[in-house]
């Protein structure tokens, strides 16, 4: 970006993106090249901000989310709905809207605006569906990165996601090393265990198996609702812990139940409440577009980046790092924030583990407030 077009694009960011907004979009370069072969004409990034960019253009958090939300992380003057992170963002809240400038991006690939296999692609006026390129952590990270340049922000404060995000910041320290000065991790991982990489082709398979995929080009108003259905149940088993299941559940049956048409349907309270959590799921989001982005999940390595963790990591620049790990989390066991940690301490940066020891497993982040509240405060600070 040329030295005047630089200017503008920041000027542009203070005056209008800088109050509470709708999501919002910005052109990635055209052609957006992707990391595993192919590119993109016209693509965008969406996102949703809240705060002020300083005229510095210096106290910027770039947010990462999972697989499956949006970019509407809490509620905005347009939206007032509340978003996925609702009590964390905000004036006052950990990440404190009167000190950043938060920028929470949609992946690369999703459904919620930003491009992905359910865009249409201009070079044909159809949906891309299975002719969209393959999509790699890797760019994901660089979306984010080449949304954040758009808006003429050179370097953020702190970049920070979690789950799926937790992945993508650690590609984005070893893609983009004056990227970021901070950067928090929450329950990602390096590469993706036999564990996770094995549940996630069971659920890819639900989906593929559903007579309604129609190898990918079912029509949107009919997608294959059965398959993603049980995905989204295998995966919701693995948000939470044994040990919480039990707690909030036992053995309760469902309520006002008592007539069931078959011997086989759902009979106990977690039943209806995964049936609940898959009926929701399947009315927002986009079959293709969960294949390709728990594909990316699977194939990212960070060691790919140079030959080891280390390597990947050693020229990051990054003056701190916080990883947060959750030691009920069944799908990032512990050890896998462990190891980013180790790898960014071994790297020269300020890095500070810290193990979390709730009940709510991998899905702690979005519960468990007041023990990530007091975390990422801490280090915002």
């Amino acid at each position: 970006m040329a030295p005047t077009q630089k200017s503008e694009a920041r000027k542009l960011k203070v005056e209008r993106p800088g109050m509470l907004s709708a999501p919002l979009s910005v052109a990635l370069p055209d052609p957006f090249h992707m990391h595993r072969g192919g590119m993109l004409r016209g693509a965008r990034i969406v996102y949703e901000s809240w705060g002020r960019l300083n005229a510095a253009a210096d106290n910027a958090i770039l947010l990462f989310t999972g697989l499956s939300p949006s970019a509407h992380a809490a509620a905005t003057e347009a939206d007032p709905s509340p978003g996925w992170w609702q009590r964390m963002i905000g004036s006052t809240l950990a990440i404190d809207t009167s000190r950043y400038f938060v920028i929470c991006i949609n992946s690369l690939g999703s459904c919620f605006g930003s491009t992905g296999p359910a865009s249409i692609d201009p070079a044909t006026g159809e949906r891309y569906r299975l002719s969209f390129p393959e999509v790699a952590v890797e760019d994901i990270a660089r979306g984010g990165y080449e949304a954040m340049r758009a808006l003429g922000i050179e370097r953020a404060a702190v970049v920070m996601g979690a789950s799926l995000g937790g992945t993508v910041v650690t590609a984005f320290a070893a893609m983009f090393p004056q990227g970021a000065r901070r950067l928090l991790s929450i329950s990602g991982s390096a590469a993706a265990s036999p564990f996770a990489i094995a549940l996630r082709s069971v659920q890819r398979e639900a989906i593929l198996r559903d007579p309604d995929w129609q190898g990918g080009n079912y029509p949107p108003e009919h997608p294959p609702r059965n398959g993603m259905r049980l995905a989204r149940k295998l995966g919701t088993i693995t948000y939470r812990s044994a040990t919480e299941w039990r707690q909030r559940f036992g053995r309760e049956p469902i309520a006002g139940n008592a007539l069931r048409a078959s011997p086989f349907a759902p009979r106990f309270a977690v039943e209806g409440y995964l049936e609940a959590q898959a009926e929701r799921f399947t009315r927002i989001f986009d079959a293709n577009c969960y294949l390709y982005l728990s594909r990316a999940m699977d194939r990212f390595d960070l060691a790919e980046h140079g030959g080891s963790n280390l390597a990947a990591l050693e020229g990051s620049a990054l003056e701190q790092a916080l990883v947060i790990g959750v030691e009920s989390d069944m799908l990032y066991p512990i050890h896998e924030q462990a190891a980013i940690a180790e790898a960014f301490e071994q790297a020269g940066v300020a890095t500070r583990f810290t193990r979390l020891p709730s009940l709510e497993g991998h899905d702690a982040f979005l519960v468990d407030i007041p023990r990530f509240d007091a975390e990422i405060r801490a280090f915002l600070a």
